[in-house]
């Protein structure tokens, strides 16, 4: 009896560990569970998280080309493993708060992360960052590209001889008079300018040119006339100083560029002789640039190569014509051979 009543009390410990280490957790809930319908309880509804849509998760448009990818381009087990592969990447984002660079196809995410930076360019010297807006734009269109239009030439030969009294901003600022006070620089129209015509000139365009100036672009409208009658046209005369072709410089700073040449000297006497006013050699180099007769973009300036590339294209209809010529006198001498 004494042993009895000494194993007694160790019987407990070991039923209360097993209860605890056991199927104590069920029997806990299948106790319970009567207890909350005799209540009248019930279960309280499980909360469901908001789906989320991937698109919402990671970025968008980058994880729907994913699922695109993955639902067009694969079978089913495949894109199952697709999904598990972009829950995983859901949890990712979510522990460390970075997207996962996994996920995203080639190109998209530079797209995103690292948008492209307009480079400015290059241009000649003269042409600053606080340059005028409409400098710069007659700089990067106009300046130095050839053009044989004789009302364009005629025009250009004008605002060139507004060098001597106004700066090129000042004269683009006021291009629009320009062209209003002197009918779109039409020669035929300001040739026939009478001395009440100029005096109005004078009056309107008092703050542009001065007298001297007005009468000498009248005077060399009528010039004009005479010479298109013996050339055919301005620009024949203007381009047969130079073979037809312009002369382009290689001028890497803006100090080589000079303010005269002897071949502007050439064509400015020339031009006097013709009866022409207001047009020294200064003048008519400056005309020689603007009318790309002569290209003095700097080497540096991404204007050299696009004005030389518009004079290969302009000269491109006279090679094929002088090609097809040349095949058709061969021809012509083999047949008679």
């Amino acid at each position: 009896m004494s042993v009895a009543t000494e194993l007694q009390p160790l019987a407990k410990p070991i039923s209360e560990t097993r209860a605890a280490l056991g199927l104590g957790g069920n029997r806990f809930r299948v106790l319970e569970e009567p207890k909350r319908k005799k209540e009248g309880l019930k279960k309280p509804p499980q909360q469901q998280k908001p789906k989320r849509s991937a698109a919402s998760e990671i970025g968008g448009p980058v994880l729907r080309n994913n699922l695109s990818v993955d639902s067009s381009c694969s079978s089913d087990t495949s894109s199952s493993g697709s999904s598990v592969k972009m829950v995983n990447s859901r949890r990712r984002v979510k522990q460390n708060g970075l997207r996962s660079v996994k996920v995203v196809p080639d190109g998209a995410e530079v797209a995103e992360m690292s948008p492209a930076r307009s480079v400015p360019l290059k241009r000649c010297d003269w042409i600053t960052p606080y340059s005028d807006l409409h400098y710069t734009s007659f700089h990067d269109e106009e300046w130095g590209v050839p053009v044989h239009d004789d009302r364009k030439l005629f025009e250009l030969l004008v605002l060139s001889q507004a060098l001597a009294e106004l700066t090129w901003p000042a004269i683009l600022n006021k291009r629009d008079i320009f062209r209003k006070l002197f009918e779109n620089f039409d020669p035929s129209s300001i040739a026939k300018f009478t001395d009440k015509k100029l005096m109005s000139l004078k009056a309107n365009g008092s703050a542009l040119l001065s007298e001297q100036k007005l009468r000498a672009v009248v005077e060399n409208a009528k010039q004009m006339l005479q010479v298109q009658q013996e050339f055919g046209s301005f620009g024949n005369y203007c381009w047969s100083f130079v073979n037809h072709k312009p002369i382009r410089n290689c001028f890497r700073y803006a100090r080589q560029v000079p303010v005269k040449t002897p071949k502007a000297e050439l064509i400015s006497k020339d031009l006097m002789q013709r009866g022409f006013r207001c047009v020294g050699p200064t003048v008519v180099y400056s005309f020689m640039q603007v009318a790309g007769i002569v290209n003095d973009h700097l080497l540096t300036c991404f204007r050299h190569q696009e004005c030389n590339a518009n004079v290969k294209n302009d000269l491109k209809p006279k090679i094929e014509e002088t090609e097809v010529l040349t095949e058709a006198l061969e021809n012509t001498c083999i047949s008679h051979n």
